[in-house]
């Protein structure tokens, strides 16, 4: 909107146009050129953009999974495995889909132009939950683990906060993706360097328990063959894989 439209407006849609303008930005044509060079991303900002949705689970996920478990921790090393397994076969289908589609789209591009369009629609209305969802979680998550350490009078702001940083992502979001993701990048590379210096550390500490760590598998995997069975075991691992 230009500032003559401005004032043509009235005091009150006239400071309200301001205020939107000033959180989200002035209104943007997707599909003009020189729009979509300026929220194009380089590779780098793209795979942040790109990675931070599925890495942000690694932060919550494993947690709930072996808690899961319950006493059945032998079924861990099995867990952690196929979770592995299971982001390598994305990883692979993200490489896929980019070959494919290089100008980018999305699930909801690859669907329409692949199945159709109501399978996009289906696929885009997904994105959309999972989004919500993914950002629900994630803010929890780490209210949860960043209020742990506080006193307990405390825990009162947990809601309010959480309610203010979903808000701080809605604006993000509707100002530009590239605004969002220069924000998110110092927090997404200390996650991977403090990530990988955990998981070499662990490994290079345990190296020795590894026979330890087979013989408990193999007693705990005797004991619940009696008691479970191998439906009862594939259930109670499908259920924390979940």
């Amino acid at each position: 909107m230009r500032k003559s439209d401005l004032n043509a407006l009235s005091p009150a849609r006239s400071a309200m146009e301001r205020i939107r303008i000033l959180l989200v930005g002035k209104a943007k044509d997707p599909l003009a050129p020189d729009v979509f060079h300026k929220v194009s991303l380089i590779a780098f900002m793209a795979w942040i953009g790109l990675g931070a949705d599925g890495l942000s689970s690694s932060a919550y996920g494993p947690d709930e999974a072996f808690r899961a478990l319950g006493q059945h921790g032998y079924l861990a090393v099995a867990l952690a495995a196929a979770t592995a397994f299971t982001v390598f076969v994305i990883s692979y289908a993200y490489s896929r889909l980019i070959e494919h589609f290089p100008s980018g789209g999305g699930g909801y591009v690859v669907a329409t132009k692949l199945l159709g369009a109501e399978f996009g629609v289906v696929s885009g209305s997904a994105l959309l939950v999972d989004y919500v969802l993914t950002i629900s979680v994630s803010i929890a998550a780490a209210a949860d683990a960043s209020f742990s350490f506080l006193p307990a009078n405390w825990q009162y702001w947990k809601v309010p906060i959480e309610l203010a940083v979903i808000a701080l992502f809605m604006v993000m979001n509707l100002r530009g993706v590239k605004e969002s993701v220069r924000v998110m990048t110092p927090v997404f590379l200390l996650f991977i360097v403090t990530h990988a210096v955990l998981i070499v550390g662990i490994f290079a500490l345990s190296r020795r328990q590894a026979g330890a760590v087979v013989r408990e598998m193999h007693k705990g995997l005797s004991k619940d063959l009696v008691t479970l069975g191998w439906g009862g075991i594939a259930a109670l691992f499908l259920r924390s894989y979940s």
